[in-house]
């Protein structure tokens, strides 16, 4: 744990705003991950949805919510679809709009620790142009160890997280296949007009 803790303040200042950054970023991501989880409607077979469809009454789960919702107090097939646009809005307008900002945190990753790269090589070429003899080797590698611990601190953060972002956009783009489904056998079952 010591040469861990040695490592990262090797790092210099811009191992603050990594941490922070990576908090931030794993923090939203669970979040998201867990409404994620939450809002999922998946049924067992689609003819379970067949039936909750034409039985809202027996349907479980998050489906239950939404069928009810889509069916109640609907005419028109218009209808039905502007209630399937509101749940669309609701959850996967905001599963896509921060699943975009967790995209950002993660593309600000590397160029943090990009940063970080270049003051390292600042202190560098500073160290090597104002000292002379036995010190000149100390403050090259101070430098090129803060240049890269910051580089790799920065990928490290944003590789899992890039991961993370695919696998929510995957199941979001699941989501919304399973919402289209739905829809259309809400219309074909209440045969609106």
């Amino acid at each position: 744990m010591d040469r861990i803790w040695q490592i990262w303040l090797s790092g210099g200042w811009v191992m603050i705003p990594l941490f922070l950054l990576a908090l931030l970023l794993y923090t939203q991501a669970f979040q998201l991950v867990v409404f994620v989880r939450r809002n999922d409607i998946s049924a067992k077979r689609e003819s379970q949805w067949w039936e909750w469809v034409r039985h809202p009454e027996r349907a479980e789960g998050r489906a239950a919510k939404i069928i009810r919702f889509t069916q109640s107090g609907v005419a028109t097939a218009d209808h039905v679809r502007n209630r399937f646009e509101e749940v669309r809005i609701v959850i996967v307008n905001l599963i896509d709009r921060r699943s975009r900002f967790i995209g950002t945190l993660v593309a600000a990753a590397p160029l943090m620790g990009l940063l970080g790269t270049v003051l390292g090589m600042l202190q560098t070429f500073f160290g090597i142009s104002t000292s002379g003899g036995a010190e000149t080797a100390g403050v090259v590698a101070a430098g090129i160890s803060e240049a890269l611990v910051t580089t790799q601190t920065g990928l490290t953060i944003a590789l899992p997280g890039l991961f993370i972002v695919m696998v929510i956009r995957r199941r979001k783009h699941a989501l919304e296949a399973k919402l289209a489904r739905l829809e259309s056998l809400t219309l074909s079952a209440l045969n609106v007009g």
